[in-house]
Formats: structure tokens, C-alpha cells, sequence
């Protein structure tokens, strides 16, 4: 079988993931890094022992051997990139959030209908957790009745300090929200995924809990310590926090909340899914394991176990009972799905795909700015009016 070449730009925190889950999969082969920092993607490319090391994007996707391109970039710089990559007739794999804007998610969709054959994926890779799927499968069958309610979180609290700083503050390589844009766009496609139902008006509070921040004169790397002693005060624009009401479009109703400055809560999330017959439960970090819950009977902690789980989400869990699965295989499940669809010849748009779309993308744009609009008028917002 011959292998898919792959390429990734960025190698930053996320890139070093992405790099590491592809050598975890057999059927791909990592052919080259590229980094405007070229020292740090030089050290990266050795270390991991990536044959080819480009000093710019244009250089890495002229690369005539590389099928797949991962854009690892930061938030501004997905749209030029990733245009790119569709234009020289390779398909892609992105980082979300898709864009700054849904102005510019909504431009990714036009270039893509001129190349039907580039299957585009996106990293919202929680949904792709074993048990996730296998509720969401249950959940589509019936097992816990007509979902009334969905409610949880995602908290952090990386961002806890005035001395904590990373360029996701700073609305030029951002855009217009940081927290929701960033961790609450995985919870909202958590909702949906499970539910099977979209989301279609929202009612939020946004809050910035420290309106100014102490830039450090280095740069840190995501989730890293920052030790630098030497800083300029900058003016916050981007929320720490926000709560939000949420209308579904199979009559469901929603609230979760999302925080960058939650002590103690490294990557906390946890979703419930209430229907009229039972409840589903589940928390990322205690990810192999699923609550479910019942009015008549004794509640239910369920453990994931391959030979029980349902026929579509057995694809997608690795380990015998009781041999943990987590964020990485997750991961593994993403790209997995995404390269198998690259490698049985669907198309996009016309054959289902558990990983994430750039249409999805787009969607999950346009609820983070119905958040932030909410949030500053005070009112309920639907998806109509952004």
C-alpha cells in the first residue's frame, strides 16, 4: 500500500500532536515541517526525524510529493493558508476555529466548491472519542428518549494571571472571541454531534475579568510557564468567560459555560444530555467512563467496552475494556476517519463522514459570533441574524 505524504505547517504546541499522531498512523507518511520560525521547525523536524524542512508555506505546498497538508497556524493566517492549499489541488486539514470571522469561513466554502475532489477536515477532535460516538448512536436510536436538555462546560484556567499571555488575546490573530471561539466552539460541537440537532439562538454573558494583561517581551508557547520578568500592559478585548443559553432546533434547550480562568480546571469538560427516558453524562477527563442515569432504577456507570458498543463506534475504539482511552486517541480516531475518506474515494457533500467539516466550521463561526453579539446587546440572538 502507498502511503499518503503528508506535510504540516506549524509546529508549535498543536503541531507537535499533529506530528505525533500521524506517526501513529501506518498508512501515512510525514514528508515535511514548515515554520515562519524555521530554527524551531529545523529542531522539531530533526527530533521527530521528518526528512524535509521548508522555510516557508509556499515552499512546503509547491512540494509535488505531499498529498495532505495540516495547517497548524495560528488563527489569522488560517484563511491564507488554507486557500492555498485548496488552490494547489491538495486537500487539507485545519485547526480550528476555521477563521477569524464567519466572513472568512464562509470565503473557504466558495473556493472549496471549485475543488470538489480536496476533502477539507477540522480538527474538533473530542467528538471522536469512542464513548462520544457510541452515545451519539444510542442517543439517534432512541435509548434515552426525546433530548429536553444539554448542559456542561469546558474550563481552563491556563489564562488565570495578568502575567499569562499568548497570542489568542489579541483580536488581530483571533478575531472576535477567544474563549468561545476557542474552547466553546468544541463543547457547541460536542452538543450537536451527540444530539444530533443544531443549535439556533443563543442568549450569552461575556466578561473580561482582567481588561489588562502583562505582555511579556518573549514569546510563550500555549499552556507553557512564563518566566520572563520583563512586560508591557496591554488593553484585553477578547472575553475570559462566558455563559450561555442555547435553543435547539429539535426543541432542546441548553446552557453551558466556558472559562480560560477557572482555577484548578486544566481541560474540564463535561456534557448531559437529558431526555424524557434517561440521561447520558460524560467528562473528558475521566474520558473511558459514561454516566447514565435513570428515575426508576439504579443510575449506570458504564465503562467503555468494544464488544457492547454500538456496530458504527467500534471503529473507533483501540483498547480492551479497562486499558484507558483518551485525548489521543481521540485524535487518532480524527485523523483516522479523515484519511480513510481520503482513501476510499468519497467525496465531501455527498458521503457522510464522522470527522469534522469545513461546513461545520462555518456554522460553529457564525454561533461563536451570535455568543459575542448576545453578550454585548444582552439579548437573544439567532442564527439568522449573524
Amino acid at each position: 500500500m502507498n502511503k499518503i505524504k503528508v506535510g504540516i505547517i506549524g509546529t508549535g504546541y498543536i503541531g507537535d500532536s499533529h506530528i505525533e499522531t500521524i506517526r501513529r498512523l501506518g498508512k501515512l507518511e510525514l514528508t515535511a515541517v514548515a515554520d515562519v520560525h524555521y530554527d524551531l521547525a529545523k529542531t522539531k523536524a530533526e527530533f521527530f526525524g521528518v526528512e524535509k524542512c521548508y522555510k516557508s508555506v509556499d515552499e512546503l505546498i509547491a512540494d509535488k510529493d505531499i498529498q495532505v497538508v495540516h495547517n497548524c497556524t495560528p488563527t489569522n493566517l488560517h484563511l491564507e493558508i488554507n486557500e492555498k492549499i485548496i488552490r494547489a489541488g491538495k486537500h487539507v486539514f485545519s485547526e480550528k476555529p476555521l477563521g477569524k470571522t464567519s466572513a472568512e469561513s464562509a470565503k473557504m466554502l466558495e473556493i472549496l466548491k471549485d475543488y470538489p475532489d480536496t476533502v477539507a477536515g477540522l480538527n474538533f477532535c473530542y467528538r471522536m472519542n469512542g464513548l462520544i460516538q457510541d452515545a451519539k448512536n444510542r442517543i439517534a436510536a432512541g435509548e434515552i428518549g426525546q433530548p429536553y436538555l444539554v448542559h456542561g462546560s469546558y474550563l481552563q484556567d491556563w489564562l488565570l494571571y495578568e502575567t499569562d499571555y499568548n497570542w489568542r488575546i489579541e483580536p488581530e490573530y483571533t478575531g472576535v472571541s477567544r474563549c468561545v471561539g476557542d474552547i466553546g466552539s468544541h463543547w457547541m460541537d460536542l452538543a450537536q454531534i451527540m444530539t444530533g440537532a443544531k443549535i439556533v439562538e443563543v442568549c450569552a454573558n461575556t466578561v473580561i475579568a482582567l481588561p489588562v494583561r502583562k505582555k511579556p517581551t518573549t514569546q510563550v508557547e500555549t499552556f507553557a510557564v512564563n518566566t520572563n520578568q520583563d512586560y508591557e500592559e496591554v488593553k484585553v478585548e477578547t472575553e475570559d468567560y462566558a455563559g450561555v443559553l442555547l435553543k435547539f432546533d429539535n426543541g432542546a434547550s441548553g446552557i453551558f459555560q466556558c472559562s480560560e480562568i477557572s482555577a484548578g480546571r486544566k481541560c474540564f469538560i463535561d456534557i448531559e444530555i437529558d431526555g424524557s427516558a434517561a440521561s447520558f453524562q460524560w467528562n473528558q477527563q475521566i474520558s473511558d467512563q459514561m454516566w447514565k442515569g435513570h428515575r426508576d432504577r439504579n443510575n449506570e456507570q458504564i465503562m467503555r467496552n468494544p464488544n457492547i458498543m454500538t456496530a458504527q463506534a467500534k471503529k473507533y475504539t483501540h483498547l480492551a475494556a479497562g486499558h484507558p482511552e483518551g485525548w489521543n486517541d481521540a485524535f487518532k480516531n480524527n485523523l483516522d476517519a479523515y484519511y480513510g475518506f481520503i482513501m476510499e474515494g468519497k467525496k465531501m457533500g455527498k458521503d457522510p463522514c464522522d470527522f469534522a467539516t469545513f461546513k461545520e466550521g462555518h456554522y460553529l463561526m457564525r454561533l461563536t459570533e451570535a455568543i459575542i453579539k448576545s453578550g454585548k446587546e444582552r439579548r437573544w440572538i439567532s442564527l439568522d441574524e449573524v
